[in-house]
């Protein structure tokens, strides 16, 4: 605009220096790349798969319904929300037993929902979950 003065420099350059760190702050405390669409496990008990998907001493992760199942043995089976105790960021990655969170690197033991590394300081939160007709129902 004709009569306007320019901006100074040194507010040019701070404003360009702020915007790539906002941009940092939000994608550090973002949900790992699921939009943050279901940031919770069921609380009414669904059916989650077939129970003989879980082998005996392994684990299993569902990540459309925030949960993992471990198969302690024969006819136990344990299942705990993934939802990460940190942040309450959706848990995507499963190693043998060890759930890993995408946003902080929050590591949990499928078979009993303790934390295995920080920054979470507090257990996953366990589920009921039982076996009827084949089919695994947690909530």
């Amino acid at each position: 605009m004709p009569g306007t003065p320019p901006p100074a420099r040194r507010a040019v350059l701070r404003a360009a220096a702020l915007v790539p760190a906002a941009g940092l702050g939000i994608t550090a405390c973002s949900s790992g790349g699921d939009g943050g669409s279901n940031r919770s496990a069921p609380t009414a008990p669904v059916d989650i798969g077939a129970a003989d998907e879980v082998k005996v001493g392994a684990s299993k992760l569902y990540t459309d319904e925030n949960v993992v199942v471990s198969r302690i043995s024969h006819d136990e089976y344990k299942a705990f929300s993934t939802i990460c105790t940190h942040a309450k960021c959706p848990i995507n990655k499963l190693e043998g037993h060890k759930l890993i969170c995408p946003c902080h690197g929050s590591q949990f033991d499928a078979t009993n929902g303790k934390v295995l590394h920080d920054p979470a300081v507090n257990p996953l939160s366990e589920l009921p979950v039982k076996v009827a007709d084949g089919k695994i129902i947690a909530g």
